[in-house]
């Protein structure tokens, strides 16, 4: 495993938003809870919808399209079982780095 840049640092969501990311052949949903950053895939496991595009609400990052809500620190959905990847990220030089 290996970082790589996804962002810089500029680009990063303002507080309490999300953003979608291309990274390599895949997208990552980055969201910004209280000033806290985190990177986990992009698609909802419930219809495949674009986390990036959700907003935030209590924490999580809320799906666009169906309303099913997403830990950004864990991958975890408030449906039993349904955890989605997490990306441990940094922050260097104002370059925004995920491990991949």
């Amino acid at each position: 495993m290996a970082f790589v840049k996804l962002a810089s640092q500029s680009e990063l969501p303002a507080i309490n938003e999300a953003r979608e990311f291309s990274c390599g052949d895949k997208m990552i949903c980055v969201a910004n809870v209280n000033g806290e950053i985190s990177a986990m895939d992009n698609i909802c496991l419930h219809r495949g919808g674009p986390l990036g595009e959700g907003m935030i609400e209590g924490g999580k990052v809320i799906c666009p399209w169906h309303g099913w809500e997403w830990d950004p620190k864990t991958g975890q959905s408030q449906v039993s079982g349904a955890k989605i990847r997490v990306y441990p990220l940094s922050i260097e030089n104002g370059d925004v780095l995920i491990e991949t």
